[in-house]
């Protein structure tokens, strides 16, 4: 009995060999799961459900065979993936979550993320994240035609690059008040997160009591995938070849 969790996968056909080993992470590890959730980043970009890309194809077929296995599968947006919608979703058997959100892991009230939302000292990215929530600029880029679509995200990726190689490393990691507030906002001890890919498990003290905060790591070099049971939680590390 245990439930899964993996985040920043950053998929892309540049890299054939993290979508084989998530391929092999789903068809020979998550059936014996008692749920599989997805914490944003699935995908270096999305442009839209409409996207052709074969590699999505590949990757939703494996998620529905999962699925399929009476497995459910949850997802949370990403800042990489955060136009993925229904229709994707539909296909790969996959339920759409909000962030952040609470969910009952055996007993416990446990708060997930993408993680994003936490890194307020990086005042540039809040504002553009900001600015992608508005559901009116997502329905125009929706609607723009795919070629241009991918334009603009090959645009973004790449000032995103270049904005992030100048900033710090704690200016890109949460704010550990950001991390407080949250868990007080919602009721819970226990955080569930990526996108800072430095994944770890952070105990601290919360009014008083213990809590605890679990980062999942990427899947760039190693796979990363955190684990729990009645019996506690245990972040892994998993090698992408065979």
């Amino acid at each position: 009995m245990s439930t899964l969790f993996i985040s920043d996968l950053h998929l892309c056909a540049q890299r054939p060999d993290m979508t084989a080993a998530l391929v092999r992470f789903l068809e020979r590890d998550a059936p014996k799961a008692d749920a599989l959730y997805v914490l944003g980043d699935l995908f270096e970009f999305w442009i839209g459900d409409d996207d052709p890309n074969p590699l999505h194809r590949q990757v939703a077929e494996a998620f529905l065979a999962l699925s399929r296995q009476d497995v459910p599968i949850y997802f949370i947006h990403g800042n990489r993936d955060f136009l993925l919608g229904k229709a994707f979703a539909k296909r790969a058997g996959m339920t759409l979550l909000g962030d952040p959100c609470v969910i009952d892991l055996y007993g416990e009230r446990v708060l997930l993320s993408h993680g994003d939302l936490l890194c307020t000292l990086d005042l540039g990215y809040q504002k553009f994240r900001r600015i992608t929530q508005q559901k009116w600029l997502r329905w125009l880029f929706l609607r723009l035609p795919l070629t241009r679509r991918q334009a603009i995200a090959c645009k973004m990726r790449g000032q995103s690059q270049m904005e992030n190689a100048g900033k710090s490393q704690t200016i890109m990691d949460v704010t550990p008040a950001a991390v407080d507030a949250l868990l007080r906002q919602h009721g819970c001890r226990l955080m569930i997160h990526g996108h800072t890919h430095r994944p770890a498990v952070h105990d601290f003290m919360l009014d008083g009591k213990p809590a605890r905060r679990i980062v999942l790591g990427d899947w760039f070099e190693q796979g990363s995938v955190l684990s729990c049971s009645p019996q506690g939680q245990r972040l892994e590390s998993r090698p992408l070849s065979e």
